[in-house]
């Protein structure tokens, strides 16, 4: 091979070398951005959507997760009911959730106590027939395990002079739906 040769082949080597660059130079670096941390919740939204899951478990549902809408609208009734109503019942039907609710005298009501009370009802609920036991509820079991229900929020409202506790928790989309079972 001449050297003319050889040089233009040496040449077109290092041209076409440096015309392919490597593949990071190629595309801009592009980074993807992490989604964002889910929202930290309090202790208290903890313990209520473990109770709740726990619960839910039991019967093969997916768990709920803690939503600050409702936890915000549940907040909102019970220090209603708190500061005009002296704790008494909410008045919940009709909703645009499902609701539960626990009044309690005397008695610090935390909310794994709050839930395992509704969840009580459970020995009376016949899934089979989907009935209740006579003379017993069992809505409010029902709604702790409705299948089609994703998202809670709960708050309590304590009244001193009455030595009561009134819980509330709302629930997305409601449960209790006439005809259906719950898991």
């Amino acid at each position: 091979m001449s050297l003319v040769h050889y040089t233009i082949l040496v040449a077109l080597l290092v041209i076409s070398a440096n015309a392919v660059s490597p593949p990071e130079k190629l595309k801009p670096k592009q980074t993807v951005p992490a989604s964002p941390p889910p929202p930290t919740i309090s202790a208290t939204a903890k313990a209520f959507t473990d109770a709740h899951n726990k619960a839910r478990a039991m019967v093969g549902v997916s768990p709920l997760v803690w939503s600050q809408t409702l936890e915000a609208a549940a907040n909102r009734l019970a220090r209603y009911q708190r500061n005009q109503k002296k704790c008494e019942f909410a008045s919940l039907n009709p909703g645009k959730y499902g609701a539960n609710q626990l009044w309690a005298k005397g008695l610090a009501v935390t909310p794994t106590l709050a839930v395992e009370t509704w969840v009580k009802e459970k020995p009376f609920y016949d899934y089979k027939s989907d009935k209740c036991a006579p003379n017993h509820t069992c809505g409010v079991y029902k709604q702790v395990v409705w299948r089609d229900s994703k998202e809670l929020g709960c708050a309590q409202a304590m009244c001193t002079k009455e030595s009561t506790v009134l819980t509330i928790c709302f629930y997305n989309p409601p449960g209790n739906i006439i005809g259906q079972k719950p898991y």
